[in-house]
């Protein structure tokens, strides 16, 4: 599986940890498929500084494979600098331009993706923020655009609308590109309005959302509300709502924690109704967390106890 797109440091007001949604994806993938063969690539750029070092060195220390990493002489790794609300309602994103992520290079990329021959793709919008505006074809990252022609690889999308990092073009073309769709409630509206869908109720928005570029299956996380899934055949599953957190920190990260177990499994071949409770589940135990990704893998082994991912069974 290869990931592609940011790798960063969120700085929040009293420490800065590792994160870029294709990083935590990577980092939970690993710890939890690690014992069922599941090997998740990165393909993103860092800077020869400081948070490049330490990015690497967590990299390592976690087992991740770091073929794909480009280094970067000229641009600076990527910071996010987030500001949590007192009432602990949500958080704000600043994340400033011309960081190494945005120059990931295709030719370097495209090798990777030779050399790994993936099943699926995971990438988001954020990373192609810097994508030029062309005049004769479609906007697309040219890294990301030679990995998919390359590799074949099924495309999961996970929308990060963030501004003022939001492009039609490159959206319209992800969205083409995508197998997988999974975005929140509040970017499904936009999503819809930018694409001129119309307006009605979520499935029935859903609905043409998928029609309209061949996409197999949407997810829309809710919250504590729960999550739904609405499949191109028209089927429709939605997991209850959860009882408030008491003793939840952040969601920072908590939609690449369902992301991620979402695809695990769909490497597993696990029902989709049972994908979506396991990867509802897995999110809300990242709200319990100050950042992203657990402070130790001890975190992950009640998850492959109950989803018997030792043996590589599903459960």
């Amino acid at each position: 599986m290869l990931l592609f797109g940011e790798v960063l440091m969120d700085c929040f007001p009293d420490r800065a940890v590792q994160g870029g949604a294709p990083l935590n994806v990577a980092h939970h993938l690993h710890a939890l498929g690690g014992g069922v063969g599941l090997v998740p690539v990165l393909v993103t750029r860092i800077g020869k500084d400081e948070y490049g070092h330490r990015l690497m060195a967590s990299m390592q220390a976690a087992g991740l494979p770091i073929d794909g990493v480009q280094l970067d002489c000229l641009h600076p790794t990527g910071e996010v600098r987030i500001e949590l609300a007192t009432d602990g309602s949500g958080h704000r994103f600043e994340i400033p331009p011309d960081q190494a992520w945005d120059f990931i290079h295709a030719d370097m990329a495209r090798l990777v993706g030779l050399s790994s021959r993936p099943e699926w793709l995971y990438f988001g919008t954020l990373a192609q923020r810097a994508v030029p505006r062309p005049v004769a074809r479609p906007a697309a990252h040219p890294a990301l655009r030679s990995l998919l022609q390359t590799t074949q690889a099924k495309g999961f999308l996970d929308i990060n609308l963030r501004d003022p990092w939001v492009r039609k073009d490159v959206l319209r073309w992800s969205l083409g590109k995508a197998e997988v769709v999974k975005m929140n409630e509040e970017e499904l509206l936009r999503v819809t309005h930018m694409m001129g869908l119309g307006g009605a109720s979520q499935v029935v928005v859903g609905k043409r959302l998928l029609h309209a570029f061949g996409i197999g299956k949407l997810l829309v996380t809710e919250g504590g509300n729960g999550a739904w899934l609405l499949q191109s055949d028209g089927t429709y599953h939605h997991t209850a709502a959860t009882a408030p957190l008491v003793d939840g920190v952040d969601s920072v990260g908590a939609g690449d924690g369902f992301a991620a177990v979402f695809l695990l499994g769909l490497t597993q071949g696990w029902p989709v109704e049972q994908a979506l409770e396991r990867a509802h589940g897995f999110a809300g135990e990242i709200c319990r967390l100050r950042g992203a990704i657990p402070d130790s893998d001890d975190f992950y082994q009640p998850f492959i106890t109950a989803w018997q991912l030792e043996s590589g069974g599903a459960a």
